[in-house]
């Protein structure tokens, strides 16, 4: 499938690179059947892909990360240093799969579609409304440039005359989504290792969570984990909601605590940023703060 620019007509045009020759055509089907999309090219390695980007010039493309010839980081490295372009990576469900897709989003791909590793077919399909999002919010995305030619952000003193707090009574909430991983990872590595407990739910899923905590962790001067039901929360500590888990803040005693629950859906999503937001403004009141850094959707607003 190598249809030319002149079929898009204005639209996001998306080039699909996959060695599935079923993902490729149910990832075309989505795209080509939103009135604003056009899937212009299909490829099944990144050679092939490399030729169709000279030729067709897209405005997104869909990266598998596991490909014969070349692997998907290899090539998303050398595409960022040559020719930088929006990419959505499509990974599969594994705990490899977490960490490869979090390395391709340090290298600067705009964001990831996570396909399940069994009945891939009915999976996609479960999650046509997010690709056609990802798609179209990555077609927009202001490119940021690789990691190893970002500039560091600005080291903080070590030494704190004044710290941000020293009891467990103040709380950052933050609520992150689609590009929310590097935001996140810019906002934390500048903050102080005294700062106040930290909770954040950042839409992800669930096998993703624990490696972008450790990773977190390695990263900045705050202790980051994936929270567990009951932990503290506490100064100079970052806890993640874990994918497909709600977290809420709960009083008790002189000092707050998680509770890690799989509850209905919010807003679509869970974790739901409105689900922590609600609670900390709870418990907390005016000894919070909230943070939204990207979104998607609604989920964040009303909290």
């Amino acid at each position: 499938m190598t249809t030319g620019r002149a079929m898009a007509g204005g639209r996001i045009r998306v080039l699909i690179v996959d060695d599935s020759a079923l993902v490729r055509g149910l990832l075309a089907e989505i795209i080509n059947r939103q009135p604003d999309m056009a899937c212009i090219g299909a490829a099944a390695d990144p050679l092939a892909a490399r030729e169709m980007i000279r030729n067709l010039n897209p405005d997104v493309i869909t990266l598998d990360v596991e490909m014969p010839r070349m692997d998907g980081i290899d090539f998303l490295s050398r595409l960022m240093r040559l020719r930088p372009m929006p990419v959505v990576m499509v990974s599969t469900l594994t705990e490899r799969g977490a960490e490869v897709t979090l390395r391709a989003l340090e290298l600067g791909a705009v964001d990831f579609v996570s396909k399940p590793k069994l009945d891939v077919a009915a999976g996609i399909n479960d999650l046509a409304a997010e690709i056609v999002t990802k798609v179209k919010s990555a077609a927009s995305a202001k490119l940021r440039p690789p990691l190893a030619t970002r500039p560091t952000p600005a080291t903080p003193s070590t030494t704190v005359t004044q710290p941000i707090a020293n009891a467990t009574h103040k709380i950052i909430a933050i609520g992150a989504s689609t590009g929310g991983t590097e935001a996140l990872k810019t906002v934390l590595a500048q903050m102080p290792s005294d700062s106040p407990g930290i909770v954040i739910v950042q839409h992800m899923p669930e096998q993703f969570t624990k490696a972008f905590a450790e990773r977190l962790d390695c990263l900045t001067r705050l202790s980051v984990s994936e929270a567990r039901d009951g932990d503290r929360v506490l100064p100079g500590h970052a806890l993640l909601a874990p994918g497909n888990q709600h977290m809420e803040v709960l009083r008790s005693g002189a000092e707050y605590r998680v509770r890690v629950a799989s509850f209905e859906r919010v807003n679509h999503h869970r974790p739901s940023v409105d689900v922590l937001f609600n609670s900390v403004s709870k418990v907390a009141g005016a000894r919070a703060l909230g943070v939204i850094l990207t979104g998607m959707g609604r989920d964040g607003g009303a909290g």
